[in-house]
């Protein structure tokens, strides 16, 4: 009779863990003066949605393996997280949390995944995205916006303010942002279709093309990646470009006025299709140079690399 009393216990735990695992969820509670809210989910799809009301909803199903939902407020916010017992992390076979969640669209928003795909869509004072191997799609956020993954993808469309967009492995295509824009992939693809008038883009292999509209200032990097864009250069803008052995390519929509300095430092070649001015070679040295003006002059426009070529037009 005493082992029976010692083993009851553990039965009840696993009796309870069983019963919520897989549970379909259909939560709610008023938002009131709360301002942030935090989610959690260690994998599966959350999709979260911006509205006009003033109530928080998470409807779904859990991870077959989740031990339950925490739902709550916490001083200045809310908290929904998924809690995944430890040892239980690997989501192998697993299809995850599949979990629609609606917020006031005032609210500042905050997830955290790390195999978990995550929607987000129609949100006004700030969203901030951070996941491991899941995809993002966002869309439809605006002011201080920061998205982040290491092998995912990011799809995002019409995000407007300070816009931070970031991944390692993955690809990034991003559509009609507005505002001030930074990408940075290391070996991820990056297109760009922006009306953003202050944009930097970094990455060290993989490629990227922008279509953008007027600049102020465009700021790029790469290592071995090749950049393409097509962009009008405002008066006083400044666009600066550099490589190791990446092509550099720019395609002038307007009637650039500016100065340029472009120069290569091994052997790659430098294509001015803007002037008749021809690049120097160095009297010694595979190095070349080319400066020109346009206009005014009143923008300026740099760009060098190692091995790779330089085109304007």
């Amino acid at each position: 009779m005493g082992s029976l009393r010692n083993y009851l216990p553990l039965v009840l735990f696993i009796t309870a863990t069983t019963t919520i695992a897989g549970e379909r969820i259909d939560e709610s509670m008023p938002l009131g003066s709360i301002k942030n809210v935090t989610i959690e989910n260690l994998r599966g799809e959350v999709t979260v949605t911006g509205t006009s009301g003033d109530t928080v909803s998470v409807m779904g199903e859990l991870d077959d393996k989740a031990q339950g939902l925490t739902f709550e407020k916490s001083g200045s916010r809310i908290i929904i997280k998924v809690e995944i017992p430890q040892g239980n992390h690997n989501g192998w076979g697993n299809k995850g949390s599949e979990l629609s969640i609606k917020i006031p669209q005032h609210v500042r928003i905050s997830f955290k995944g790390v195999s978990s795909d995550i929607n987000v869509s129609k949100f006004t004072h700030g969203t901030e995205i951070q996941t491991v191997s899941g995809d993002i799609n966002a869309k439809d956020l605006q002011q201080q916006i920061e998205l982040a993954t290491v092998s995912g993808n990011i799809e995002s469309n019409n995000l407007v303010g300070k816009v931070r967009l970031s991944s390692v492995s993955g690809d990034i295509h991003d559509r009609n942002s507005s505002g001030r824009a930074h990408f940075k992939t290391i070996s991820g693809s990056l297109s760009s279709s922006s009306s953003a008038n202050e944009i930097s883009a970094n990455t060290v292999s993989g490629d990227i093309d922008l279509r953008l509209a007027d600049i102020d200032e465009l700021i790029v990097s790469t290592v071995s990646g090749e950049f393409n864009s097509q962009l009008s250069l405002n008066d006083n803008g400044l666009l600066k470009m550099s490589s190791v052995s990446g092509d550099l390519i720019v395609d002038f929509k307007n009637e650039v006025q500016a100065s340029f300095d472009l120069k290569t430092n091994a052997g790659g070649n430098i294509i001015n299709r803007l002037t008749s001015a021809k690049a120097k070679r160095a009297k010694y040295g595979p190095s070349a140079k080319l400066s020109f003006e346009t206009g005014k002059a009143n923008a300026s426009v740099r760009a060098s690399t190692v091995s790779g070529s330089i085109e304007v037009k």
